[in-house]
């Protein structure tokens, strides 16, 4: 990715669509692509699979639609991280939930606004930046973790979150993987757990550009000086695990283990359905939502 310019590749068959969220993506600083349909699309997602940070790809397209570049980007080794925004005029539940299972995480409807487009996009973008950061600090980390069996760790902020899940994540089989899942459950356990920051604030944090310095100031808060997130974590015959309890209330985890097709166009709250999809064999919140067991086979590692 180049830093100064994320690379953002549009796929519509619509020449003045593809002309006019060109336009806006380039005014915002994104380093832009285009491609008329999905067979061009497919092969400069595949002459350069590095090259992009998102994909805002039009749905229905002849010679090859939206959902077959995004099978074949999702069934690729250096693409199925990348995400994409599913551009669709068709925003009836069943089709969104169609492109929720196919692995488009990100969904903007036709006719389009810019501000919620750029708005999405800029999720999109940032999210697929950490992930490739966290998943650079876990290559570097010492390969002797896979000799840990069993430990607990204790933190409170959202770099210790990060260092943690880097750390944990070189214990086991796929660590690439692994440190998604696991970044995302320790961020929420300080987020929504310790702090309380509720699923409408982030929203709005999101959009006024606030969140972390939000987190910052509830951290900063004499009745969250103490708190800590717990991680146990152990290693059995065929199983890794992985259980985090955080000083929270809880919260009505059922309706966050998969992305709902009403939640598809926010701009957050995809965190727990990907670890549980990309990352982790099982995910399970215990009790009043306060603690989460996260985990993977060790049969993985072949």
């Amino acid at each position: 990715m180049d830093v100064e310019n994320p690379a953002v590749l549009v796929v519509d068959d619509e020449v003045f669509n593809l002309e006019i969220l060109s336009e806006h993506l380039t005014d915002s600083g994104y380093d832009v692509a285009s491609a008329e349909d999905g067979a061009k699309a497919w092969a400069l997602l595949e002459e350069s699979p590095q090259r992009f940070d998102a994909v805002l790809l039009d749905r229905m397209m002849p010679n090859m639609d939206g959902m077959e570049v995004l099978a074949r980007i999702k069934g690729h080794s250096q693409l199925s991280m990348l995400p994409v925004v599913m551009q669709t005029a068709k925003a009836a539940r069943q089709d969104v939930l169609e492109g929720l299972e196919a692995g488009a995480y990100y969904y903007l409807t036709k006719p389009f606004d810019k501000e919620t487009m750029l708005a999405i996009i800029k999720t999109a973008v940032e999210d697929y930046t950490a992930y490739r950061a966290i998943q650079e600090e876990t290559k570097q980390t010492v390969r002797t973790l896979s000799l840990m069996r069993q430990g607990q760790f204790a933190f409170r902020t959202l770099d210790e979150a990060q260092d943690l899940a880097t750390l944990l994540a070189n214990a086991g089989p796929q660590a690439g993987k692994a440190v998604i899942g696991l970044s995302e459950l320790l961020i929420n356990a300080v987020e929504h757990g310790n702090l309380g920051i509720t699923y409408n604030e982030k929203s709005e944090l999101n959009e006024e550009g606030n969140w972390e310095a939000e987190v910052l100031r509830r951290l900063a808060l004499p009745e969250n000086a103490d708190k800590r997130v717990v991680v146990s974590f152990e290693v059995e015959e065929d199983e890794m695990r992985f259980l985090i309890s955080d000083q929270g209330p809880g919260f009505d985890w059922e309706s966050y283990l998969e992305i709902s097709p009403e939640r598809a166009f926010d701009n957050h709250g995809r965190g727990i359905a990907m670890a549980r999809m990309l990352s982790f064999d099982r995910v399970e919140y215990l009790g009043n939502g306060n603690q989460v067991l996260a985990a993977i086979s060790v049969e993985q590692d072949g």
